[in-house]
């Protein structure tokens, strides 16, 4: 029984198909952020030895402390003293996670916490796959069409794009992607277990 061929498809037909739409967008866009994000939580577990969930906050508080410094560049008196407590709210719950784990200093990442940090990422890998691309998507166009006439208020949704734009996207790809071993980059480790 012969089989009747039917040619091949148009490539401009294709990428009208939402299947291989979504699937160029999984493959170019989320899959090389996803790596990424998993390589600068690598990188930072390596260089600080400190658990890989700290690197959100502590980017977060360096991305509000240049908003800080920038908003006494550009406003005095009471749009300042706003802008400091909007930063400062925005601030309280890095700081409160960096805290708390200064004070569990004694609870250091190992193999519990890497199980767990693991099973997080991979469900939200799987569950909020649109939720990072929307994410993408609205921290690449915010810039764009967030205009004010008003200085004051121009210059709170500059920071305020700024600070998402900086924050939003990482935070959603480092949730999502794999934590490092606790025994990467461990000198100690590799020794005992790799001979030579």
């Amino acid at each position: 029984m012969m089989t009747k061929f039917r040619g091949v498809r148009n490539p401009l037909h294709a990428m009208g198909d939402g299947r291989i739409r979504m699937d160029w967008i999984n493959r170019y866009i989320d899959q090389p952020l996803l790596h990424g994000a998993a390589g600068l939580l690598r990188s930072w577990h390596i260089r600080t030895r400190q658990p890989p969930e700290l690197l959100e906050p502590t980017w977060n508080l360096v991305v509000l402390s240049f908003l800080f410094f920038a908003s006494g560049q550009v406003m005095s008196g009471k749009p300042f003293a706003l802008s400091v407590v909007a930063l400062i709210m925005l601030a309280l719950p890095s700081a409160r996670k960096l805290l708390s784990a200064v004070k569990a200093r004694g609870s250091a990442y190992g193999a519990r916490e890497y199980k767990s940090l693991r099973a997080r990422a991979i469900a939200k890998r799987e569950a909020e796959w649109s939720v990072r691309i929307i994410v993408l998507f609205a921290s690449a166009c915010l810039p764009f069409i967030a205009r004010i006439d008003d200085p004051v208020g121009a210059y709170f949704l500059l920071g305020a794009s700024v600070w998402f734009v900086l924050t939003g996207p990482l935070k959603t790809y480092l949730d999502a992607a794999e934590p490092p071993e606790p025994t990467e980059g461990d000198r100690m480790y590799k020794g005992v277990f790799h001979f030579g």
